[in-house]
């Protein structure tokens, strides 16, 4: 016989209030006290299910149709930053034929195509940095990200349109600093545009003069189309459908806000963390030394990509603060049962990433970090996802790792930094995502070919 779902009983709007402001700590009370499944009253108009059993969330995410559907409308909550053609919003078949245009160009030889880019921004802008002064090490890892974007997506370096789209993305994402941006996004109903000093005003007014640029670019790009280019907008802009059709000006546009939006903030905020942590147990990151050691002078990019610590490191880098903590949401189509619990049609049901990856089952003490899990265990993808899973797992998942990997190996190896704070450093809310509350503050202590000359000299001048 089956059971019958439950949850928190606090009044649902307080539930909000908390998923909002706390999001950690509402998943970790709820679950002592509802493990594997609970649903919530206060997420949104509907009832919404979280799930963090592997099992149940292998049958939400593999699901037929029938049972389970990923329509649009699920995701409203991003619909103001994406738009309505963006594949996040799409579902059935316009969603699969969407994805397979989007896959090809982050597969393959294409990656390779970004590793010099990535490389020469990382030493740019870390070269960049005053020694022995305090930075906050997500700034720079989102100057790194947005400039990898650019350059990789947009397939703009220098110029003009370059600066400004640079300032202006950056002026978009400072806005989503604000925690009450968060709160505008979960209350469509604060969705106004009260003048360019409101939260949502400012906005609107930044991604208006943003979609002017991106407009005009692809309208250039369809003057002179250039077959040489390798930058993700014109691959998507040779794209066409079965039909023979390529995408609209609109489509376009909405696909690449959904690029900067899931690959520049989240691969930003991943990175950062991973420097928090190689710094914070300093036997991490003597054992990345060692192992970029073991590889030639000037290692191809895929030889690092493919180091099997580092990739430990930056898988538990993933597992411990995942930057989304919910997969994207299912709606039961027919009546189902899941873990043996009862669900109606219409209810929103998303597997709990961030709860999944702290089951004492898969991780036992999930709050120390602890890389060679990665080592001594192969996960499902239904027990480690970082970037989802199932049909709408993260279309730009190769790039991000690639970028993290080649990003930290580059940084541990040519400059020697050092905590600025020794208190540990916790996640919070920065819209949708998780991200380190205090953005990682670290000090530049200098390249490490310039200490180790130095250190010579000085030994010669002891003797």
């Amino acid at each position: 016989m089956s059971k019958s779902l439950s949850g928190p009983k606090t009044l649902p709007l307080f539930q909000l209030i908390q998923w909002i402001l706390d999001p950690i700590g509402y998943m970790e009370q709820t679950a002592k006290d509802f493990p594997d499944i609970f649903i919530s009253n206060g997420l949104s108009t509907e009832r919404f299910v979280f799930v963090h059993h592997p099992e149940a969330i292998q049958q939400i995410l593999t699901n037929d149709r029938k049972q389970f559907s990923a329509p649009g409308e699920a995701n409203r909550i991003i619909q103001p930053l994406v738009g309505d053609y963006s594949v996040m919003m799409l579902s059935g078949d316009r969603h699969k034929k969407r994805r397979q245009l989007l896959l090809p160009p982050f597969h393959g030889e294409r990656m390779r195509s970004y590793a010099d880019s990535i490389l020469k921004i990382t030493q740019k802008i870390m070269d960049s940095l005053p020694q022995n002064q305090v930075f906050i090490a997500r700034d720079e890892m989102q100057s790194i990200s947005l400039q990898v974007i650019i350059e990789t997506v947009f397939g703009l370096h220098e110029g003009e349109r370059y600066q400004e789209l640079k300032n202006l993305l950056t002026s978009m994402l400072d806005i989503f600093r604000m925690s009450s941006m968060a709160a505008i996004l979960f209350f469509p109903s604060l969705q106004k545009d009260y003048g360019p000093w409101s939260p949502w005003g400012k906005y609107m007014r930044t991604q208006h003069t943003i979609d002017s640029l991106l407009y005009a670019e692809i309208a250039e790009r369809r003057e002179n189309p250039n077959s040489n280019r390798t930058d993700i907008l014109s691959l998507l802009m040779s794209a066409r459908d079965e039909g023979g059709q390529p995408m609209s000006d609109q489509e376009l546009r909405d696909e690449l806000i959904t690029l900067l939006f899931a690959g520049h903030e989240t691969t930003a905020t991943a990175m950062s963390w991973a420097l928090y942590w190689t710094h914070h147990h300093p036997e991490i990151k003597e054992k990345i030394l060692q192992e970029l050691a073991t590889l030639r002078t000037n290692p191809n990019p895929i030889d690092i990509a493919r180091l099997p610590y580092l990739t430990a490191v930056c898988n538990e880098t993933l597992r411990i603060y995942p930057v989304g903590m919910l997969t994207f949401p299912r709606i039961v189509e027919e009546p189902v049962e899941v873990m043996g619990y009862h669900l109606e049609p219409g209810v929103a049901v998303a597997g709990c990433i961030y709860l999944t990856h702290h089951r004492p089952d898969l991780y036992p003490d999930s709050k120390q970090f602890k890389p060679e899990r990665f080592e001594q265990r192969q996960f499902t993808p239904y027990e480690f996802m970082p970037f989802g899973g199932g049909a709408r797992r993260c279309i730009g998942e190769a790039l991000a790792m690639f970028e993290m990997k080649l990003v930290i190996a580059t940084i541990l190896s040519r400059y020697e930094l050092a905590l600025a704070d020794q208190k540990p450093e916790y996640p919070r809310r920065r819209g949708v995502t998780l991200a380190p509350s205090k953005g990682v503050k670290m000090i530049m202590k200098g390249q490490r070919e310039l200490l180790a000359s130095s250190i010579e000299q000085n030994n010669l001048v002891g003797v």
